[in-house]
Formats: structure tokens, C-alpha cells, sequence
């Protein structure tokens, strides 16, 4: 007989590709965690896990256990959601993602607008990059992610809530800050400073400098506006930030300032997806509504 506490634990064991590792996230002993892949194991008759010392390694049918059974345990997530979803609006548990160009300006009036509406919310955070957070939350990891928009994924649902237009940041001396509005086709190659890959805002910052060949950027290695902003300001080059992060008051060097692009404004859709089969659709939506009023700072 087959139980989810050996497809949960074997999920992990998939995702994390060690024992140890996964028993760590599991929260019990590796001994513990072994133990129930092996009873697994004995009750498909095969084995599922190849045990190397430098981790585990899956096998063809591991592989295909592992798939079958992350979508197992997002359909027993969605059965644990009916309750809630019955219940008040967002009252309870709500886990979501946030994708870090977005997360540090919005969070802070996101979460106290959530509060004074819902008070009985209890939100758990997680920000990571948006190909992570989109593969959580169709696993049944994360309920709600909160990401630019579209993610193009046949099993989630998408709702935009704001746009969040392009801004050039540029030594104050700089001859971009003596014309305004900006424009995207005098920015070189040699002088573009962009996050690293895997951060969406860096394919949407080469979509609006569109001459550019990726190829030329420079590498720095940054994760954070705050590290490229440091470069910029010691005169190393020009970056786009967000609007969101203007206003929470990213630049406050000096040496730093900040022109807005010629129209059609370039900008970026934020919104909330979640899973398309989730019972829990009526508090997305409030979501998407909270999200919505943080980003733009309404106040109703």
C-alpha cells in the first residue's frame, strides 16, 4: 500500500537529489526518510532511487513516479483547499511567491493593507526567481505568486493587477540626463548594467534597449538594484529600474538620478497567477485586488 507520507518524502528526495538534504527539508532524520522511499520502493516492486555517495540519483521509473506523484499531492493540496475555500475570504494559511525585483517594494505595503482587510490572513512568504516559482505553485508548493506577467503556462491561471512602467538610471553628470525623456536607442552596449540571468527584468530591460546583443553586456553578477545602482553612481553605467522601486525610494544617492522614456512608456505587467485547479479561486482574486492597491498606493 502506497501512503502520501512516502510520496511526500520521496518528492523532496526528487527535488533535492540527496538523502540528507531531503531529509532536512522534511524535518525528520535520513534514516527515518530512507526508510519510507524503501517501503516505496518495496510496494511498486522496483527500485525508484540509485544511492551514489555523492547523492541519489534518480531511476527511469523513479522519474516517472516522481511526476506522477508531484501532481498527486497537488490535487490532495487542492482537497485540503476546499475548507478554506468554503470559509471567509483569505482567512487562514496562504503561501505565495514573490519574484525579488518586485518583492522588497511592494511587500511592505502589501502586507499592511492585507492586515487591516484580513486580519485573520496568516501569510507565509517565499521570493525566489520566476521559473522556481512558477514550477512551486504548480506543484501545489506555493498557492499564489505574485510575478510579471505572462508566464505562459497552460496550468495556471493569470490576473494583471498594475503596470509598472521603465525607468533610466544614470550618473547625474551623464549626457542621458540632459534630455528628457530618455531615449532606449542611445544606451550602448558597454554601458548597460542588467541583473544576472535568470531574473525576468533582465529580458524585459534588453526587450526595451532592443539594439543591444545581449552578447556585448558586461557581466557583473548582480543580484540586487542595490548593488547595480552602487556601480552606477561610481560611474560604471546606466541601468533600468522599475518604477515600483523609484517610488519606495531606491535612489537616494546623490549621485544618482533617475528620467523617464520617451512614449509609449515602456513598462511591465505585475499581477498573480495560481493553478487553474486550485477550489481556492474567490481569494486569488482578492489577492490580485490587494496587490493592485499596494502597487499603485491607492487607498481604496
Amino acid at each position: 500500500m502506497i501512503s502520501l507520507k512516502q510520496l511526500r518524502y520521496f518528492d523532496l528526495l526528487a527535488a533535492a537529489g540527496h538523502f540528507g538534504r531531503a531529509a532536512d527539508r522534511a524535518g525528520v532524520t535520513q534514516p527515518a526518510l530512507s526508510m519510507q522511499i524503501g517501503g516505496l520502493e518495496r510496494a511498486l516492486g522496483a527500485p525508484l532511487v540509485e544511492r551514489m555517495a555523492s547523492g541519489a540519483r534518480l531511476t527511469q521509473l523513479g522519474r516517472e513516479v516522481a511526476e506522477r506523484g508531484a501532481r498527486i499531492l497537488a490535487e490532495v493540496r487542492d482537497l485540503e483547499s476546499l475548507a478554506l475555500a468554503r470559509g471567509e475570504v483569505l482567512s487562514g494559511p496562504l503561501r505565495v511567491g514573490i519574484i525579488p525585483s518586485v518583492a522588497p517594494f511592494l511587500l511592505p505595503r502589501l502586507l499592511a493593507v492585507a492586515a487591516d482587510d484580513y486580519p485573520s490572513l496568516r501569510l507565509s512568504v517565499r521570493e525566489t526567481i520566476t521559473a522556481t516559482l512558477v514550477e512551486e505553485v504548480v506543484a501545489g508548493e506555493l498557492d499564489v505568486i505574485i510575478a510579471s506577467l505572462p508566464l505562459n503556462s497552460d496550468e495556471l491561471e493569470e490576473e494583471a493587477a498594475f503596470d509598472d512602467a521603465f525607468l533610466l538610471a544614470a550618473p547625474a553628470g551623464s549626457p542621458h540626463m540632459g534630455r528628457s525623456p530618455a531615449l532606449a536607442e542611445l544606451i550602448s552596449a558597454d554601458e548597460l548594467l542588467l541583473l544576472e540571468d535568470g531574473h525576468c527584468i533582465r529580458d524585459q530591460a534588453l526587450a526595451v534597449c532592443h539594439a543591444i546583443d545581449p552578447r556585448r553586456l558586461r557581466s557583473f553578477g548582480a543580484t540586487s538594484f542595490s548593488t547595480l545602482l552602487q556601480l552606477v553612481a561610481a560611474g560604471h553605467g546606466v541601468t533600468l529600474l522599475p518604477e515600483l522601486a523609484v517610488n519606495a525610494g531606491i535612489v537616494a544617492d546623490e549621485r544618482l538620478a533617475v528620467v523617464p522614456f520617451a512614449e509609449p512608456q515602456p513598462s511591465r505587467s505585475i499581477g498573480v497567477a495560481w493553478r487553474r485547479s486550485s477550489p481556492r479561486q474567490r481569494d486569488y482574486r482578492a489577492v490580485t485586488e490587494l496587490v493592485r492597491i499596494a502597487g499603485r498606493g491607492d487607498e481604496t
